[in-house]
């Protein structure tokens, strides 16, 4: 069962920028799952997953509620479309799992070790992934609103053509970041200790930076807005 605050966790106004708002999963009576592999268009309410061995397995369009996930292997798992709802994911690892056109609300994702995660035309509702590392991560399209990356390394993600909203960057590492033809609204970048743009700095408008972290752009800025730097 999961016990939701009034919905108020994380708001405010911080530096002129609207705060993410976080879930608050608690959970409390779970069965543990018995196994026998994931199905699609599954219904999973009210489960434990235990260091489960989810690789390769098939759960496209499955709903997962109220459920704890913790140290389960998803490589390769597909789960495109499903619907992860009040539930936290603890210790993920894996390559290459299949979250395309998924739905995630009110989700805890904790230390996960994840790489090419494919979570293109998703949405992300009061999602906090928090410690771990996720590289060459697919947001391309994506909809995040109330999304927090907190404490973690992003390397190469892709948020090309996404729209971000009210997405916050708190003491983590982003690297080669992609945000060509995204939309950007009350997003706050200064709480990155290490942040890499690759493409689509001119995407920018609507996120917050710090004087420090414009500096560091600054190269990245004038070679997109067609500014030569040349000395005496």
């Amino acid at each position: 069962m999961v016990r939701r605050g009034d919905g108020r966790a994380g708001c405010g106004t911080t530096g002129g920028v609207r705060a993410a708002r976080r879930p608050e999963v608690r959970l409390a009576g779970l069965e543990p799952w018995r196994g026998g592999g994931l199905e699609p268009d599954g219904d999973y309410d009210g489960l434990a997953f235990e260091e489960a061995d989810l690789g390769g397995q098939d759960g496209g369009g499955a709903r997962f509620m109220d459920c704890a996930l913790t140290g389960c292997a998803l490589d390769e798992t597909r789960l495109r479309r499903a619907r992860i709802l009040d539930t936290r994911v603890s210790a993920p690892r894996g390559v290459g799992t299949d979250l395309a056109d998924a739905t995630l609300r009110d989700v805890e994702v904790l230390d996960a070790r994840l790489g090419g995660v494919l979570l293109h035309g998703a949405a992300l509702e009061r999602v906090l992934v928090r410690g771990g590392k996720l590289d060459f991560v697919n947001l391309r399209g994506a909809r995040l609103r109330d999304v927090v990356f907190e404490s973690c390394v992003l390397v190469e993600p892709d948020f090309g053509g996404a729209r971000l909203e009210r997405v916050g960057f708190v003491d983590c590492v982003v690297r080669g970041a992609d945000f060509g033809a995204a939309t950007l609204q009350d997003v706050d970048l200064r709480g990155a200790t290490e942040l890499g743009i690759e493409r689509g700095v001119e995407r920018l408008a609507g996120a917050v930076i710090s004087p420090g972290q414009l500096l560091e752009l600054a190269p990245v800025l004038a070679g997109a807005l067609g500014i030569r730097v040349e000395g005496d």
